[in-house]
């Protein structure tokens, strides 16, 4: 009589979902990012062309970033740092702003990836 073979699916399965939730915080960094592009203040174009994201896994976690790495970003970003800008649609806190506005969206991208 042959006995059932049990098969330990689990390694593979938690690996899967890793890979969707990677892509969905890609997905999420991307559409944060290009909201905050519109919202970000142009002179130049350094600071825009500055921006940058990324998707790392620590430990159990992914963990999503956007930035920029121009060295001024953070005084232009800081709402208590009175200026004046040129472009009509740009704001104080860009960065959060964006997210912010992106949010619905990005919580329906991370659901969906993850789900599938």
């Amino acid at each position: 009589m042959a006995r059932p073979r049990i098969t330990n699916n689990l390694p593979r399965f938690t690996a899967g979902v890793q890979v969707r939730a990677a892509r969905g915080m890609n997905q999420a960094l991307i559409l944060g990012a290009s909201e905050a592009s519109v919202l970000t203040p142009i002179d130049t174009s350094n600071l825009l062309n500055s921006q940058y994201r990324s998707v790392d896994k620590q430990g159990d976690r992914i963990v999503g970033t956007v930035g920029y790495t121009a060295e001024y970003a953070a005084a232009v970003h800081d709402a208590d740092n009175a200026q004046t800008f040129r472009r009509p649609s740009a704001e104080k806190e860009f960065l959060k702003h964006g997210f912010e506005r992106a949010e619905p969206n990005i919580r329906a991208v991370i659901k969906g990836a993850i789900k599938t």
